[in-house]
């Protein structure tokens, strides 16, 4: 990456936040002391927080309906054991290539309306899907399959929209507890269903002789209410967010009174007007270490799924029913998501790598090494190297994810110190493109894995 330097400069000197630049530099630039203007609000917090509970909760509903999605594929098998690969590839691909549209459209951007948009079309979605759970049960496996793709389809475009618009939005604050609190909300949205997983496992373990029909009724009810959660989720997001825009748009009125608002018709053309449009280019050159930093921390993160759904407890056979399969896996999934959780409200604390990103992206590369531990544990029930739970549990699982939501969320915190102020809207959707770019490669490396 030394190509990309400029020429006499040492690295100390090019990555200097601009907070630390002179008093010429500062009278150049557009830089406004944000943080003197808009003091931190705990109401705008927990309203971040709701909105990134709602960006990854849709996405959470399509994996815990997974059962009874194949249940829907029974009668076509080759459907039944392919839908899974359909949904990843018909979702990384459109959430991907929205993200690219959105990311080159700054100038005329309205990010509320993105992010409304997007929380409309995700309670349409999951709308039908809970409607479709009591009707259409005769569909045919093939058309079951072209609906759930629509809806998949439809999703991942609000998911792109909600990402560019969340993460440009709360970067305009000026406030990195902001962009904090909605990587906060998303590790929620993470930790919720496996939890509720696990104890629907334990209260109502699953019946060795129940009958087709059974098993589909309950199928069927257990998804109705995953669907109509994420209705809820997203309705409320929608409501939650009412006082945050229009205190935003006052801010906005205020800011501009004194300069610009005389010849402005709305706050969307007073934004607009102190909007710097940047390439992704110039972006990237300003931010590639975080940019980097971010997708490989998330890329390296996706190899997590494919070891947590095939190890199991070393106390299977001689414990109890937490021990067994289908609550063991979901316990897994608790413990990373716990960890990941724990990482991003951890980057509140004073300890902070944001004016180092060279060394964050070091550790993001660092990561790769937690991903032969899994090795050590009790893949598919063949042994373990290390026969205990708690390594697996609190060691790999918890320690891993603890290490995702801190480097992810310090990632983003930090994009909006080495940027200027005109440029922290489109930084934060760069971000937000780069973190997806991480998944998306993450989730196809991941395939390498998955016959271990």
């Amino acid at each position: 990456m030394n190509r990309f330097r400029p020429s006499g400069r040492s690295q100390a000197e090019e990555y200097e936040p601009l907070a630390a630049s002179d008093d010429a530099a500062l009278e150049t630039s557009a830089i406004l002391d944000i943080s003197d203007e808009i003091p931190f609000s705990w109401i705008e917090y927990i309203i971040f927080g709701i909105l990134g509970i709602a960006m990854l909760w849709a996405w959470n509903m399509f994996l815990a309906a997974a059962p009874y999605f194949s249940s829907r594929f029974a009668a076509a098998p080759s459907i039944q054991s392919t839908f899974q690969s359909g949904i990843l590839t018909v979702s990384t691909i459109t959430n991907l290539s929205v993200l690219l549209i959105l990311s080159n459209i700054q100038h005329s951007a309205s990010y509320p309306f993105r992010i409304n948009l997007a929380l409309v079309i995700n309670s349409i979605v999951f709308a039908l899907l809970t409607c479709s759970t009591t009707l259409l049960l005769d569909a045919s496996p093939g058309a079951y399959l072209a609906f759930l793709l629509a809806m998949v389809a439809l999703s991942s475009w609000a998911t792109g929209l909600i990402q560019n618009g969340a993460f440009a939005f709360a970067a305009s604050f000026g406030r990195p507890e902001y962009m904090q609190a909605l990587m906060a909300g998303q590790g929620i949205a993470g930790v919720l269903p496996a939890v509720a997983q696990v104890t629907s496992v334990l209260l109502f373990p699953p019946r060795q002789a129940s009958t087709d029909d059974d098993s589909a009724s309950e199928g069927e009810a257990a998804a109705f209410f995953y669907f109509l959660a994420a209705v809820v989720i997203s309705v409320g997001a929608l409501v939650a967010l009412i006082p945050l825009f229009r205190r935003h748009n006052r801010r906005v009125e205020g800011r501009m009174a004194d300069r610009m608002a005389e010849s402005m018709n709305s706050v969307e053309e007073a934004e607009r007007a102190a909007r710097k449009v940047t390439s992704l280019w110039t972006l990237f050159r300003k931010l590639r270490w975080l940019a980097i930093g971010v997708a490989v921390t998330f890329a390296v993160t996706m190899f997590f799924p494919v070891f947590t759904a095939k190890i199991r407890s070393v106390q299977e056979g001689a414990g109890g029913a937490i021990f067994r399969p289908t609550a063991f896996i979901p316990l897994g999934f608790v413990f990373w998501n716990l960890g990941d959780l724990g990482g991003r409200v951890a980057t509140v604390l004073p300890f902070t790598l944001k004016d180092r990103p060279f060394v964050l992206f070091l550790c993001s590369v660092a990561r790769v090494a937690f991903l032969p531990l899994y090795l050590l544990c009790n893949i598919d029930g063949r042994g373990a190297v290390v026969p205990s739970d708690l390594f697996y549990l609190f060691v790999v699982q918890l320690i891993f994810g603890l290490t995702n939501g801190w480097l992810g969320s310090s990632f983003m915190m930090a994009s909006g110190e080495w940027i200027d102020e005109g440029e922290r809207e489109a930084a934060g959707g760069f971000m937000g493109l780069c973190l997806v770019v991480g998944l998306t490669t993450g989730s196809l490396l991941s395939f390498t894995i998955s016959g271990i």
